[in-house]
């Protein structure tokens, strides 16, 4: 078996693949140079910091430690959705409730079920999987409901004219809103083995899993992945679609 290394010199070759999309900025004139370079430099510091993290979680291998990576994991991810709430009252504390019972949900679920074990080298990469599925799906079901309440404002004003509840005159957005948050999940599990070999699968095969193992993995984290977008989307649309209300049932 051949047992790939990754030398910081080859890391620094592969920043002429940054400087070809930076080329590529510069000559489209697209304005993108600045989060470029943010990007690379935070990725580079943040996944240095997370890996003596982890290598100390993982060696003291302690329940407490490892449910506050968790508990980080989950705080950062609400806090990047509520930042494409545009706005929307309570978006950190619904995002934050969201994540933490999808995420919660499916570990308690794949533990019960010996999929997993309750040990960091574990949890933590399957609850950073989860939880950033989750904020996406979560961002992408904000964008919906803001875009759907300003378009269709006319129409909601009339149901509420109408005597509809809040419920019945915001239904119909709120499953757009949560079927716009789990699309890409569901686009994904349509095409994967076909157009891509995600992240789980692929590094199994790098480290030398038979293929038809890694594939009983990636099933697993698909069908994860598929039930947590749901969840945290379902929760945050059904939290969320209220605040676009006031105290007398008026459109804000």
């Amino acid at each position: 078996m051949t047992h790939l290394l990754v030398t910081p010199s080859a890391l620094v070759f592969a920043v002429a693949l940054v400087l070809v999309a930076l080329a590529i900025s510069l000559k489209e004139k697209i304005g993108l140079e600045r989060d470029l370079i943010i990007g690379v430099v935070r990725a580079v510091v943040q996944l240095t910091i997370v890996g003596y993290v982890l290598t100390y979680i993982i060696r003291v291998n302690r329940a407490w430690l490892t449910l506050l990576m968790v508990a980080v994991i989950i705080f950062n991810a609400a806090w990047n959705a509520r930042g494409r709430a545009n706005g929307l009252p309570h978006a950190f504390a619904i995002s934050l409730l969201a994540i933490f019972v999808a995420t919660g949900v499916t570990i308690a679920l794949l533990v019960a079920a010996g999929a997993i074990a309750f040990v960091p080298s574990q949890i933590v990469p399957i609850a950073g999987m989860i939880a950033s599925n989750a904020m996406v799906a979560i961002g992408l079901a904000y964008r919906s409901l803001n875009t759907q309440f300003r378009d269709l404002r006319q129409p909601l004003l009339e149901r509420l004219a109408l005597g509809a509840t809040l419920r019945q005159t915001a239904i119909h957005v709120v499953r757009e809103a949560i079927r716009t948050g789990m699309s890409p999940t569901i686009d994904s599990a349509k095409t994967v083995g076909l157009v891509s070999l995600p992240g789980m699968m692929s590094g199994l095969i790098f480290a030398g899993i038979d293929p038809t193992k890694a594939i009983m993995y990636q099933i697993m984290v698909t069908f994860m992945l598929m039930a947590a977008t749901s969840i945290g989307s379902t929760i945050a649309c059904y939290l969320a679609y209220p605040q676009f209300f006031n105290s007398d049932m008026q459109l804000r």
